[in-house]
């Protein structure tokens, strides 16, 4: 597996992307599964329902849609996440992941440890899944692998995660030998965890909009992320392993640009650069054809949603999310909580942007393969990175300042908000449906995509 790093004049290729019916669950209003007709509100105020002409070109180019498919799966997805949302917060603890299925992704699953649970998640729109693991224990286990990537060598297994849609950790390993040798490190056992033989290695794709490539101490090149401000710097993020704090930057012209503020590589692969002037940050991602997606927030998406990815070698290209939470030993060192796709991507799109409709996902981290024979990639969530470095995202709404310090119960546009956070706003209690950083009109009472009475 490699990064997507590239170094200037030679091609380098870095070791590491190479790769409620039921008894005891409050009652929840049934929604119906999404069909043609009215948008649904949750697509609205994601802006599923009015997607840029490059993010459906890409979408059907990639995954072989049709115009009105793709423009039917991005309002799908955006009203299933509301929705597993809510049956996340009603199952509790017995909740075990949720994902979609089908061409425009009109099939929602949610998986529970319960079968008395099935009804309201039927009552839902969602088709139910009974499984033996809730997503706590998997979760549990995959800790136990990070646990002892500490203390043994995971060369040969460079690839573990949580399979959502097979209720199982699993281990990628070039041998069943190597990877029985790091299940046994981790005191798991073959009932907790499957492996996956294969001999993709991933590694870094290092090489202000989204996309653009940028130069670090002119030597490496990678690709901006997502623009940020903090306070009155702007500036953009991207990936950990591109740059140290104190590296100084040039833009894809070659001017100076700025210097890497914060970084963190390995453990996380996240970055933030601020700019000097005349640099300027926008709301926007290089699309197909060199045109450009707004982005109106980081609403975090299921697995099995469409995601497409911008990068200064490869450009614009489109897959699915396969799993979120992967942990990742590369060359490098070890990486915890990225998420897995079937995109593409090649040495330069380190840092580059990955976005869901119009919503921010994640940076490039690594992956393996390339744009011709086909691959698969790992980004930095987008979410984690804001907190980390206290960071708003730059999007096409209004725009809000994080808040510093600690958080508090009390709503606030700016901070990130994890899936079942418990706020109040204007004496009224809300629980988070979806991960993501709050914008100033995405007030809980004014966003039922988002949060959820209690």
């Amino acid at each position: 597996m490699v990064h997507r790093h590239a170094v200037t004049g030679r091609r380098v290729a870095l070791v590491a992307l190479g790769a409620l019916a039921a008894t005891g669950i409050p009652a929840v209003a049934a929604e119906p599964a999404p069909a043609a007709g009215p948008v649904p509100p949750a697509a609205q105020t994601l802006g599923a329902a009015r997607p840029s002409a490059p993010m459906l070109r890409a979408l059907e180019r990639d995954l072989g849609l049709t115009p009105a498919q793709a423009s039917r799966r991005l309002i799908n997805e955006a009203e299933a996440g509301a929705r597993a949302g809510r049956l996340r917060n009603a199952l509790g603890d017995r909740f075990a992941g949720a994902w979609l299925r089908g061409t425009t992704s009109q099939e929602l699953l949610v998986a529970t440890t319960d079968a008395a649970d099935v009804p309201a998640i039927r009552a839902q729109g969602a088709t139910a899944a009974v499984v033996r693991k809730t997503l706590r224990d998997l979760r549990a286990a995959q800790r136990k692998l990070d646990a002892a990537a500490d203390r043994v060598a995971t060369r040969e297994t460079p690839l573990w995660y949580v399979d959502i849609p097979a209720n199982r950790v699993v281990v990628e390993a070039t041998s069943k030998a190597s990877a029985a040798a790091f299940v046994q490190a981790a005191a798991l056992d073959g009932e907790s965890v499957s492996v996956r033989v294969t001999a993709n290695r991933p590694r870094l794709m290092e090489d202000i909009t989204g996309g653009d490539a940028y130069y670090i101490d002119g030597a490496a090149r990678c690709s901006v992320g997502f623009s940020v401000t903090k306070g009155e710097r702007e500036g953009f993020a991207s990936a950990g392993h591109c740059g140290k704090r104190g590296a100084r930057t040039t833009g894809h012209n070659q001017a100076d640009q700025g210097t890497f503020q914060g970084s963190v590589f390995p453990g996380e692969d996240m970055s933030w650069v601020a700019v000097v002037d005349p640099w300027e940050t926008t709301p926007n991602v290089k699309g197909e054809g060199g045109r450009t997606v707004g982005i109106a927030g980081s609403v975090q998406a299921l697995v099995g949603a469409a995601v497409c990815r911008s990068g200064s070698t490869t450009g614009w290209h489109c897959g699915t999310i396969e799993q979120h939470d992967t942990s990742v030993s590369y060359a490098e060192g070890r990486v915890d909580g990225l998420t897995r796709t079937t995109v593409c991507a090649e040495p330069g799109d380190s840092g580059g942007p990955y976005v869901s409709g119009v919503q921010a996902q994640g940076v490039t981290s690594g992956g393996s393969g390339d744009c011709t024979t086909g691959g698969m990639t790992l980004y930095q969530p987008i979410n984690p990175l804001l907190s980390e470095f206290g960071l708003t995202l730059r999007t096409t709404g209004t725009e809000t300042s994080a808040p510093q310090g600690d958080a508090a119960e009390t709503w606030a546009a700016g901070r990130v908000y994890e899936a079942g956070a418990v706020v109040t706003h204007a004496g009224v209690r809300y629980q988070c449906l979806q991960s993501h950083q709050a914008q100033g009109p995405w007030a809980p009472a004014d966003t039922p995509a988002l949060w959820q009475r209690v």
